[in-house]
C-alpha cells in the first residue's frame, strides 16, 4: 500500500481546479473524465471538485479517514492537478502536518 493510499491529507487541504474539458465526455479525459456531478463551474474555462474549496476542505471522491486509510472514487479520471500533485511537493508535507502527520522524508 502507497503512503498516499493512508494519507488523503492533500484531497483535504488544497483547491483543486481544472478544465472543462477534463469533465465526463470533455475532450481531454483520463478514464471516464471527473463525473460534472462532482464539480462546481467556476468560470468559462474552469470547473472546481466539489468539497475543495469549503472552509474545511476534502474532495467529495475522498473516501476513508485522512492518515489511516483512503481511496480516491474517480482515481482513474481524476484531472490533471491531482495527477499532478506526488509526495515529491513541499505541499504535499504542509497537508500532513495541517491533519497532524508526520512529515514524509
Amino acid at each position: 500500500m502507497s503512503v498516499c493510499q493512508t494519507c488523503g491529507a492533500c484531497c483535504a487541504s488544497f483547491r483543486v481546479d481544472f478544465h472543462p474539458a477534463e469533465l465526463a465526455g470533455g475532450a481531454f479525459v483520463w478514464g471516464e473524465g471527473v463525473p460534472v456531478a462532482m464539480s462546481l463551474p467556476v468560470t468559462a474555462g474552469i470547473v472546481r471538485l466539489c468539497g475543495t474549496d469549503d472552509a474545511e476542505p476534502r474532495c467529495v471522491a475522498l473516501v476513508g479517514e485522512i492518515g489511516n486509510s483512503v481511496r480516491c472514487m474517480i482515481y482513474d479520471a481524476r484531472p490533471s492537478p491531482c495527477r499532478e500533485f506526488d509526495t515529491e511537493h513541499a505541499a504535499c508535507n504542509r497537508a500532513r502536518q495541517r491533519h497532524g502527520l508526520a512529515p514524509l522524508p
